[in-house]
């Protein structure tokens, strides 16, 4: 019986008047549990001090300046909900940022926007041919106000940390509003995207090598897991495009002018990393191809070879099926030397049929 769900009364005796146990209730987990970090910045430089993210969102209000930047972690609906009251964020954001089974989109409501991205990271391994996964996948969803910016992470994607510590070392950047988090956020999402097309680059050479090698079979299976791990990959990538064209392009209200720019060039990152995951699909869909074809010229050599011994062993064969049949006239069943006469036509034939088939490179 799952938590929150009622116990059933016990079993009374008749005159027995004791009343039922009173419904389980559900225990909430505070969202501060899910909160990771939660910094006030003014000015670009962040407020000393630990807050809370409704003592955060009430400073700043009450301030009329800076914002306030809070990151949490696979926050789940209560949690959200919480959030989404102090901050006035719509449900349907709440929501969202607690399943964390999003597509890469960008969604703008009355007073907020919200970005979410695929995020992948690469998995290092001895192997191509020793591993069973390439690519770790997430997701990150920022959501972004006037005052606020509100990172939630799904999965082990562990930059965020990094981010915010290096937009702490440059107050400057911070000046221009939680909107320089956002694009923080989205760089380093597409630069893991170029790590993981480098990495992934590398075991298609591998591969590739193996592949071509003399005297060397390769698993098809790992060839197919490679391109299974490219096509996950090429879907977490290609929706993000048109979020990041929408970023650079459009004249969102909570993007000043100076921050499109530096989508812009996101955008140009992630345009790079979409080519190159598409040359390395391109590159193994061929990889397939001729190891397919390898394999088919195995087979094929594989098949010549036991025809050949086939056709040695059917010659004493047949002539030892000709005079088993126990005919009474048949020549030299009482000749002296017939029996060794017929051994000496034996090895002659298969000699030079062996001969004959090592010529042609069958055997």
């Amino acid at each position: 019986m799952s938590e929150g769900a009622l116990v059933p009364s016990i079993r009374r005796r008749r005159g027995d008047t004791a009343t039922p146990f009173p419904p389980r209730t559900r225990l909430t987990v505070p969202t501060e549990r899910a909160v990771v970090d939660c910094g006030v910045y003014v000015d670009g430089v962040r407020v000393p001090g630990r807050f809370t993210h409704r003592a955060a969102i009430r400073h700043v209000r009450q301030a009329g300046r800076g914002f306030v930047w809070v990151g949490l972690h696979a926050p789940d609906p209560h949690q959200m909900e919480a959030l989404a009251r102090e901050f006035g964020l719509h449900e349907l954001i709440s929501e969202d940022a607690a399943s964390g089974r999003q597509r890469p989109k960008l969604e703008a409501y009355d007073d907020s926007l919200v970005l979410n991205m695929s995020t992948v990271r690469y998995l290092e391994h001895e192997s191509i041919t020793e591993t069973n996964d390439i690519v770790s996948t997430g997701e990150v969803m920022v959501v972004l106000g006037r005052d606020f910016v509100v990172t939630v992470r799904h999965g082990d994607f562990t930059g965020l940390a990094d981010i915010r510590a290096e937009l702490e070392s440059a107050p400057e950047r911070l000046l221009r509003g939680p909107s320089t988090v956002m694009h923080a956020v989205a760089d380093r999402v597409v630069d893991s995207y170029l790590e993981v097309a480098e990495g992934m680059s590398g075991d298609v050479d591998d591969l590739e090598t193996a592949v071509f090698a003399p005297r060397t079979r390769v698993d098809i299976e790992q060839i197919y897991l490679l391109k299974r791990e490219l096509l996950e990959l090429k879907h977490d990538i290609a929706p993000l495009a048109l979020p990041l064209r929408r970023l650079a392009v459009e004249h969102l209200d909570l993007i000043p002018a100076e921050i499109r720019h530096y989508f812009r060039d996101v955008h140009d990152h992630h345009s790079q990393v979409a080519a190159e995951v598409t040359t390395l699909d391109e590159q193994i869909t061929s990889l397939v191809n001729a190891a397919m074809a390898m394999i088919g010229v195995q087979q094929n050599t594989d098949m010549r070879r036991i025809s050949a011994w086939v056709a040695i062993a059917v010659v004493p064969t047949m002539i030892a099926g000709i005079y088993g049949m126990n005919f009474t006239n048949m020549p030299e069943l009482h000749s002296e030397y017939g029996y060794y006469l017929v051994l000496g036509v034996m090895a002659a034939a298969c000699t030079g049929l062996f001969l004959l088939f090592r010529r042609n490179r069958w055997l």
